[in-house]
């Protein structure tokens, strides 16, 4: 993981404007359950903490290494597997290595691009909503595809995938739009999975069961073992 800056960075954590109805929401009830019954009032007001919490954007140190790919997602590294590509993504490997990153409801749920490059396509599925843990998700659960051809010309596959709690998947970005390394993509509200499929002969560089903070952890290396020594707060 690159560097993650001072504790007062990490202390700018910012709303992400896709949270802010649900915590005017969660705020309203919760002053009407202080009306109600006090102690409904302060079960309220954990719900409206955590809400904040769920939609925290927060400030993230980006290595600017050319070739880096990193996490997409907060959360554990629960599979890595080389698996058949998703026919939507319509990339040409046939299988390709898969890491996949589970968020719990306590992640922060902003997605972040892995790599730089441009957007060369976008597919949304419908499906089902089952655990997002499970293999079989990648396949049956509603999802987002997108594929980042990097400037050298190879392809990245990112997927956002509904969980047993997830109910919306957000994407901000359309096909074209060039992207740099660890910027903001999307959003899943709340609970989910984000798949990173890995060019062909690109290895990763973490094992199951790792915590990863979106957009500065490293998942693998594109260009050989360099250790990345510039970064960006994004």
């Amino acid at each position: 993981m690159a560097g993650g800056g001072s504790a007062f960075d990490r202390m700018k954590v910012r709303l992400h404007p896709e949270g802010r109805k649900f915590v005017a929401i969660f705020a309203a009830v919760t002053l009407v359950f202080f009306f109600v019954w006090q102690p409904l009032g302060w079960i309220g007001l954990i719900a409206t903490v955590w809400c904040l919490a769920f939609f925290r954007d927060p400030i993230r140190t980006v290595p600017q290494e050319a070739g880096i790919v990193v996490s997409p997602a907060d959360g554990v590294v629960s599979m890595i597997e080389r698996v058949a590509v998703p026919p939507e993504l319509h990339m040409e490997a046939r299988e390709l290595t898969r890491i996949s990153v589970f968020m719990d409801v306590f992640d922060c749920h902003v997605n972040r691009t892995p790599v730089a490059g441009t957007v060369k396509h976008i597919v949304y599925t419908e499906g089902k909503f089952l655990n997002a843990s499970l293999d079989k998700a990648s396949l049956d659960n509603e999802r987002n595809s997108m594929v980042v051809t990097t400037p050298d010309g190879r392809e990245v596959g990112v997927v956002q995938i509904a969980g047993l709690v997830a109910r919306r998947i957000l994407c901000f970005v359309d096909n074209g739009t060039p992207l740099a390394t660890g910027e903001r993509f999307g959003l899943i509200r709340f609970g989910s999975r984000v798949d990173v499929y890995l060019p062909d002969g690109v290895e990763p560089l973490v094992a199951v069961g790792q915590k990863m903070v979106s957009g500065e952890s490293v998942l693998a290396r594109m260009n050989g073992p360099q250790t990345p020594i510039v970064t960006a707060k994004v």
